[in-house]
């Protein structure tokens, strides 16, 4: 095949684009730059060249975590008041949701025979006392003996505890509150016949007020009794409050320990059974806050951020994540002062040596970058 002219023309063409990329010659305003490096020379400078990264110094810091826990209002004591001799209800001048204090009548028991059997013991008593007191002013004259003496204060004694103890039953028709407390259901009617131990009214102690939810295995040691929390309700009213009970046996269904929290109730506004939240401050730790894009995997699978050492070396560092979100992840295992990769942490490994940059440095060179590229010319 014979060569034409412009296989020619095509043959010289491709010799001076290779011999041109070759030499690599920038030419401004039609003067070759003698200080230009070939494209070769550039091309062999990036393979010798460190990975360039991008590096943050970190730093400690005081890391303050809150314990959230979902619960509900529960009341203080829920106390039966029942009744300490049987009988019919005459009266029962407390009703549903009252507020009761101390010495307060609740229920009245018909007396039926109490009072006869208080008059007929007073009765004896009376007769018994004079018995002695003739009999012993007789022995004091020398008519009589001691004997017979001695039998007649027994009996004074006996007919004493019998009016004591009919006093005491006729006491117990009139039942009266011991704490102050709400009445609640279930009480007995006018007309009921309570039983001895029968319930007559029950109370709702509600100051304080407790809150009562369940803490995880996990939290459960840094949660400690007297320690303060404060306890948002459902209606969004917020209390302060104070621990004073943690479960040392966990629920074998859920793993998790009961918890109790004392809230003020003073005013006796706070409802029982309310939906609430308790948030409990723990003891602050540090800890390093890092974005979760600087996370990444060893080859065993382990979670750690890679870092850049004195001599440029890139170093794996294990990492326990304490908390983490979209924004910011909690986490400890570092050491203070540690430059991590923030950039490019993704594209090197461990024993790599790099060129770290800081995100300044690396502003400048992306400036010098856009100023050299604008004064380029072909």
């Amino acid at each position: 095949m014979k060569l034409r002219g412009s296989h020619l023309v095509s043959l010289a063409i491709m010799a001076g684009i290779g011999g041109w990329m070759y030499t690599g010659k920038i030419i401004e305003g039609g003067q070759v730059n003698p200080n230009a490096e070939t494209i070769a020379e550039r091309e062999a400078k990036l393979t010798t060249s460190a990975f360039r990264v991008r590096v943050k110094t970190l730093q400690p810091s005081r890391r303050v975590e809150n314990l959230s826990i979902r619960g509900r209002t529960q009341a203080n004591a829920v106390i039966s008041v029942r009744a300490e001799t049987g009988g019919n209800v005459e009266a029962r001048p407390v009703t549903k949701g009252q507020l009761i204090e101390p010495g307060e009548l609740l229920c009245v028991i018909d007396k039926g025979i109490r009072s006869t059997q208080l008059a007929q013991s007073t009765a004896v008593l009376n007769q018994a006392q004079k018995d002695y007191d003739a009999n012993k002013l007789l022995v004091d004259r020398g008519f009589a003996t001691n004997t017979k003496l001695r039998g007649l204060k027994s009996a004074l004694d006996a007919a004493k505890s019998a009016v004591a103890s009919a006093e005491q039953d006729m006491k117990r028709t009139e039942i009266r509150s011991t704490v102050t407390g709400i009445v609640q259901l279930p009480y007995a009617e006018v007309g009921d016949n309570l039983a001895k131990g029968n319930v007559c009214v029950t109370l709702m102690d509600t100051n304080p007020m407790l809150f009562s939810g369940q803490v995880p295995e996990r939290e459960v040691s840094a949660v400690k009794v007297g320690g303060t929390a404060k306890v948002t309700l459902v209606s969004g009213e917020t209390v302060d409050g104070k621990i004073r009970y943690l479960s040392s046996v966990a629920d074998p269904n859920t793993r998790t320990f009961n918890i109790e929290i004392e809230i003020p109730n003073k005013s006796r506004t706070l409802r029982d059974g309310l939906t609430a939240t308790a948030i409990i401050e723990l003891d602050a730790v540090e800890a390093y806050q890092v974005n979760p894009s600087w996370l990444t995997l060893a080859d065993d699978g382990r979670i750690g951020i890679r870092s850049v050492q004195a001599d440029n070396k890139v170093v794996f560092n294990p990492v326990k994540i304490i908390a983490m979100d979209e924004k910011q992840a909690w986490v400890n295992g570092l050491t203070p002062g540690l430059n991590v990769i923030t950039l490019g942490q993704n594209f090197v490994s461990a024993g790599e040596v790099v060129e770290p940059v800081t995100e300044e440095q690396m502003k400048k060179l992306k400036s010098a970058t856009v100023g050299d590229s604008s004064e380029i010319k072909s």
